[in-house]
């Protein structure tokens, strides 16, 4: 994992507000509903950004993993449609959150 990079894991112990500044994404799900989504981690993996969400609404659900893509000084979330890195960026992304439990 030594060329990745991250930000540390969002969550309720964190000494800073989220609510101030919070940037909502609206992400429709495979069902055709809405969801509001917040960011609250990113991380790198082989020269690769990746973004955490989780539903404003419902804190318990699990969080959605994206692609970051930029293109012309603007950046996108792309869902991750290939299965290898897929699975390569949850563990990568589980391993992060192992080691924040352990700090």
């Amino acid at each position: 994992m030594s060329d990745d990079k991250h930000d540390h894991v969002h969550g309720p112990d964190c000494d800073h507000d989220h609510e101030q500044g919070e940037d909502v994404f609206i992400v429709t799900d495979e069902n055709g509903e809405e969801h509001e989504m917040v960011m609250v981690y990113t991380f790198q993996s082989q020269e690769q950004a990746y973004a955490v969400l989780l539903d404003r609404n419902d804190p318990e659900a699990d969080g959605v993993i994206f692609r970051v893509e930029e293109e012309d000084d603007d950046a996108f979330l792309v869902n991750i449609e290939d299965e290898e890195e897929w699975e390569r960026v949850v563990t990568i992304y589980n391993e992060i959150v192992a080691q924040e439990g352990e700090d």
